[in-house]
């Protein structure tokens, strides 16, 4: 396709976290980045949060799925409201429960609905088609990541992680045509990330979440704890592989008797020893770890997956890219690759049986 094919696209996404709504436009034809564009954030307030968090775990029809919803749709239209110039809009909803293996996935909020306060075609339901084709529905920035690659010019292998609720890893091999092509992409869940930290804080000290990692870097790692935890069946399975939010209860359980700082770091080095793990099932040697996220304001956590890796391990603010924005970035990038027909995972990213174009797209006044 030729840069005139080309579309701005808005993308959106509000994460495992809970902590708000992301967006961000991109000049994109669904296979090249030619131009990065705005970007804006609404914070959920608390009481948003709460509706949500009653929510999760929960699938459509049971009790406060309408409210979250409802909160999802909101939040969502006043932060795209704001943006000018957008042609499609790519629209994630919130992840209320995800069991791909067995009742499917489900995230909260209508694109329907979005399509009609806008005025704009809005591409969602991103992860129904690839679980409907044996696909784990997630992760699925890897194909926005491969466009990355390509965009900073990357010659060897590497691997993007998003430290979000939940951790994800993408190798990727940018020398392939495609990230559809066998051999050009690997993606998998890795582990708890930011999730258990920030409840923790919230709990017992009402903070959002451990500020670049300080109470962390305070305590002591419980060893026996850690070990525990990665003995774990997930890390032992084959990907493609993913998780939901909660899939490790018996984490928070472990550090219950620990100090606040112990606590922190024990669930810190957690979350970097699930990516250390993940980095083993890399078909290559990757030349660095990119990282997105929240998680990658952690000095702590990023310490430590840095002292485990065998190559830099850098924020993807190194290579001119947005971290805050990234997964908002993919979701435009991935709207418009729905719009045109192209897929938007494939076996080695989700498991899917075949190269899977999901979303569906809804049209204002459809």
């Amino acid at each position: 396709m030729a840069r005139t094919d080309a579309v701005w696209a808005l993308g959106a996404m509000s994460g495992t976290s809970l902590d708000g709504v992301d967006g961000a436009m991109i000049l994109t034809d669904g296979e090249r980045i030619f131009d990065f564009g705005h970007t804006a954030y609404r914070a959920y307030s608390e009481a948003e949060r709460e509706v949500i968090r009653a929510a999760l775990g929960r699938w459509p029809g049971e009790v406060g799925v309408e409210a979250a919803a409802e909160v999802v749709e909101t939040a969502h239209a006043a932060l795209l409201a704001l943006f000018r110039g957008a042609e499609l809009v790519g629209f994630h909803g919130q992840t209320l429960a995800h069991d791909p293996d067995g009742q499917g996935t489900h995230q909260a909020g209508s694109g329907a609905v979005l399509a009609e306060v806008l005025g704009l075609p809005v591409v969602w339901d991103f992860r129904s088609a690839d679980v409907g084709m044996g696909g784990q529905g997630a992760p699925l920035a890897p194909f926005y990541h491969f466009a990355c690659a390509k965009w900073i010019g990357a010659q060897a292998p590497l691997a993007f992680v998003n430290l979000g609720g939940v951790s994800n890893l993408t190798w990727l091999d940018p020398s392939r045509p495609a990230p559809e092509t066998p051999g050009a992409c690997l993606a998998f869940d890795t582990g708890p990330a930011n999730a258990p930290v920030n409840d923790l804080m919230r709990a017992r000290l009402g903070l959002d979440h451990d500020e670049g990692g300080a109470l962390a870097a305070e305590g002591r790692v419980d060893a026996a704890v850690l070990d525990a935890f990665l003995t774990h069946p997930y890390f032992f399975r084959m990907p493609p592989k993913s998780l939901d939010r909660n899939d490790f209860p018996g984490l928070p359980k472990a550090v219950a008797g620990l100090s606040d700082a112990d606590a922190a770091a024990t669930l810190t080095a957690a979350a970097a020893a699930s990516v250390i793990r993940g980095a083993e099932h890399f078909p290559a040697p990757v030349e660095r770890l990119l990282v997105t996220g929240g998680g990658r304001h952690n000095r702590t956590l990023m310490a430590m997956i840095a002292q485990g890796m065998g190559c830099p391990v850098q924020p993807v603010e190194a290579v001119g890219l947005d971290g805050d924005m990234l997964e908002a970035q993919a979701f435009a990038y991935l709207a418009v690759r729905v719009a045109r027909g192209l897929p938007t995972s494939c076996p080695a990213t989700t498991g899917a049986r075949v190269a899977v174009g999901g979303g569906q797209i809804s049209r204002p006044d459809a």
